[in-house]
């Protein structure tokens, strides 16, 4: 069921969806035995109610910062809404993250009143109130007493304040950009930004609309990504978000929830993907014949497809090994999944074909946190592999030739619309670097589009960087498809100003660890990461899966092995699983170096 008209604020989003779903459940969190536990509409919104009334009575007006330190939660849109709803500027932080980090951005969007998920954070933060002048108030969400989130809705829901309704020009939240350089950068996103972006994405996926919508929350709703494509979409079509328990869980959380729809990025479908061949591979035999029949079948059909033909062998082949082994694999999404939006990196078409394949279909989105985020989408209805889709509803995307390949026929994607951020708060010289006079954002990103407006990422500007010999090197792709080789769980590449490219490579250690068994090998970490026959196996592997794809400048020639991953933990990692780059080679210089020496 649509709604008449298109609100422009998300306040509406809410109270619109609350009066017109009151009894669909809303969220679903599991409980200790393992079940989901959902509540309503009407529940969701009677709390919001509650905890915007509490946080009025704390002196919380227009243009207040309010935030959290959460995972996705119940409590999460609670305090996000209730937030909308006297004006206030929400401010979401990631429970797993730095201290530093935390106390960068409370004290940048001078945060008054916040929310922590747990004892354990409550405990660490607690010590801000005496040293960061504008934080007030911490109170916690996991607990009782005078400074939970329980207590602050009990007093609320005595004196009850009605909401306001903002304009689309007022700020919802600032959505800090952890980045690959720097300290981050709050981003200042509109109620305008995020309605503009949900509308112009929802529609473009018109069976999202025909059936009632349930995602499993896979995504952080911190980064703008997951709060604009989920949340904010999900409770505008009255649908259904179940938290995901953790990506251990994943299997189990799918077939209890049995999403419709996900929002994803690629290396959850490459994890999955890899994890059906092992499995295959493990248990051979008729179960891995008729994988492969499916899969070979399904290459051919297309194949013969192009060119205007089909086959009734190829086809029945593909009936038998749909019938006995992928419908198999979508049961194991929960049965009823319509498809996935990815974003954050381009999917390995391969990959992205063998889901299309089976009948769970991928598609390749583009965006940035400063673009709400949405800038172009593939979609059921228009959808073109190996690209990120066309520009939404209300979106212009030019190419900056200037700052382009002649031979690739690229440039600087700028964009102009209504998801265009406000700017970087407190930060006037960054927003002119990258806001035009004209109205648009620069992102960044290199890019071509197509004769049929689809649009090509060629490269990431900032992370390019040139070889001795004057040649361009895009880490980025490279590092994607590295990490789909066998053994391989994480990559960077470097060869600024060198005279070639050089690899830092993270095993993956349990598919080692077999490895090693069958082989007579030592399991401990650091002795198998030295062996001549382990790294060839896995350089040998990296490089032959490049040839073809790459040219010979951009393979890497020599390799790393190092035994501690990238992480948000060792500050490696950005939220939004990009390698910090600047810190990876801090650590590591010394060592990159003594490569190029050998």
């Amino acid at each position: 069921m649509q709604h008449l008209s298109e609100p422009d604020n998300l306040v509406s989003f809410l109270e619109g969806s609350v009066a017109k779903y009151p009894d669909r459940p809303l969220f679903g969190t599991k409980n200790v035995l393992g079940e989901y536990e959902w509540v309503t509409y009407e529940e969701v919104g009677r709390r919001v109610d509650n905890l915007r009334s509490g946080l009025a009575a704390l002196g919380i007006r227009k243009d207040d910062a309010v935030g959290i330190i959460a995972n996705n939660r119940t409590e999460w849109a609670i305090g996000a809404f209730a937030a909308y709803g006297l004006g206030a500027r929400w401010v979401p932080m990631y429970e797993s993250e730095l201290m530093h980090v935390w106390k960068y951005i409370i004290t940048d969007s001078s945060i008054k009143v916040l929310f922590v998920s747990k004892q354990e954070i409550y405990d660490k933060i607690q010590g801000l109130l005496t040293e960061i002048p504008t934080l007030e108030e911490i109170f916690l969400i996991e607990g009782k007493g005078d400074k939970s989130i329980a207590r602050l809705e009990e007093d609320g829901e005595k004196n009850p304040v009605p909401s306001t309704t903002p304009g689309p020009d007022d700020i919802a939240a600032l959505i800090y950009t952890s980045g690959t350089t720097g300290d981050p950068k709050g981003v200042l996103l509109t109620h305008g930004n995020f309605s503009s972006n949900s509308h112009a994405g929802r529609k473009v996926y018109p069976e999202l609309m025909k059936n009632i919508a349930v995602s499993l929350s896979i995504l952080p709703w911190a980064h703008s990504y997951g709060h604009t494509a989920e949340l904010c979409t999900m409770i505008y079509l009255g649908g259904s978000i179940g938290f995901i328990d953790n990506i251990k869980t994943l299997a189990d959380d799918m077939s209890k929830v049995k999403p419709t729809w996900l929002i994803a990025v690629p290396r959850v479908f490459n994890k999955i993907y890899d994890g059906l061949w092992a499995k295959m591979n493990e248990r051979g035999g008729l179960a891995k014949k008729l994988f492969v029949m499916g899969v070979d079948s399904a290459k051919k059909r297309r194949e013969l497809a192009a060119r205007g033909k089909s086959d009734f062998i190829t086809n029945l082949k593909l009936r038998i090994a749909d019938r006995l082994v992928f419908r198999k694999i979508r049961e194991g999404f929960g049965g009823r999944l319509m498809g996935a939006m990815t974003g954050s990196a381009m999917m390995n078409s391969e990959i992205a074909q063998f889901f299309f394949d089976i009948g769970i279909p991928l598609y390749d989105c583009y965006g940035m946190s400063e673009t709400s985020p949405a800038i172009t989408m593939n979609s059921s209805v228009d959808y073109k592999l190996g690209t990120v889709g066309k520009p939404i509803e209300k979106v212009r995307v030019v190419i900056d030739t200037s700052l382009g390949d002649e031979k690739r026929g690229d440039g600087e994607i700028v964009v102009y619309g209504p998801n265009v951020m406000k700017g970087y708060h407190n930060k006037p010289d960054q927003t002119r670097e990258v806001m035009a006079a004209d109205g648009g954002i620069r992102t960044g990103d290199r890019g071509r589009l197509d004769e049929d407006g689809f649009l090509h990422i060629t490269g990431r500007i900032k992370e390019q960087f040139k070889l001795e010999n004057g040649k361009f090197v895009f880490p980025s792709a490279l590092e994607e498809d590295i990490c789909l080789v066998p053994y391989v769980e994480n990559a960077m590449i470097y060869g600024e100003g060198r005279e070639y490219t050089v690899c830092l490579v993270i095993p993956d250690f349990p598919a080692l660890e077999k490895y090693a068994l069958e082989n007579g090998f030592p399991s401990d970490h650091e002795k198998l990461v030295k062996m001549k026959e382990v790294q060839h196996l896995i350089s040998s592997g990296i490089t032959d899966f490049l040839q073809g794809k790459y040219g010979g400048y951009e393979i890497p020639k020599k390799f790393m092995y190092l035994t501690e991953n990238f992480s948000l933990e060792n500050g490696t990692l950005t939220q939004t699983m990009k390698v910090k780059r600047r810190v990876v080679l801090e650590r590591y210089q010394e060592a990159i170096d003594a490569l190029y020496k050998k």
